[in-house]
């Protein structure tokens, strides 16, 4: 594995030359979300990707992708036929251990062995991370990529509006900030110390908690 204190110039030099081996020419319509690809020597992560056909002209494949350096976002359009490089990876459950100075830990539950993720390939997951939760590693040689999480995570409402009297499920949503300090919106009838169902993927509300 390579030490997570490199410079991070160094740590993507070294993921690239990891993945020159299994680097691939695949047609840019068979790209799906969570495939890597490599454009212009940097790895993205395919955020979304569709295939548009118009009506008149040439089909094309439109790409989400964040930078998995720096989480830097762009959009990219190929033609569908067109050759783009794409980095097979090993993807694998994980059972998160906790975080300190060398980013967040995470244990293969089948051989124990440990792995720690940089903070900035966990990104926007960070808060939802629980400890004991499973989540999905896409790994080479070692080197994590990317992070997927379980769709849903159960949160606790710290702080929101009071329930005022005559609101219903159907009224308006009114802002909240979850026990994760991430914030959302929920329905009116919502107080603070109530366990509800939350979206890893956007922060949205989904339900109160069950439990």
């Amino acid at each position: 594995m390579i030490p997570l204190s490199r410079p991070r110039g160094l740590w993507e030099a070294a993921v690239l030359v990891k993945l020159r081996s299994t680097l691939v020419k695949v047609i840019a319509s068979t790209l799906r979300k969570g495939n890597v690809v490599e454009k212009d020597g940097k790895l993205y992560v395919i955020l979304t990707a569709e295939n548009i056909h118009p009506g008149k002209g040439t089909p094309v494949t439109q790409l989400d992708m964040r930078r998995i350096t720096d989480g830097v976002k762009i959009s990219e359009r190929y033609r569908t036929t067109e050759q783009v490089e794409r980095a097979f990876v090993e993807d694998r459950d994980h059972t998160f251990l906790y975080q300190d100075g060398e980013g967040f830990h995470f244990m293969n539950p089948e051989n124990y062995e440990q792995i720690a993720v940089p903070e900035d390939v966990v990104g926007d997951a960070a808060p939802y991370l629980q400890e004991s939760m499973t989540v999905t590693l896409s790994t080479h040689n070692g080197v994590p990529l990317t992070i997927e999480l379980p769709q849903r995570v159960i949160l606790e409402i710290v702080e929101t509006e009071p329930v005022t009297k005559g609101q219903t499920a159907s009224s308006s949503y009114k802002p909240a900030i979850l026990s994760n300090g991430v914030k959302t919106s929920v329905p009116p009838h919502i107080s603070a110390g109530t366990r509800v169902v939350i979206m890893t993927a956007d922060g949205s509300y989904v339900e109160r908690a069950k439990d």
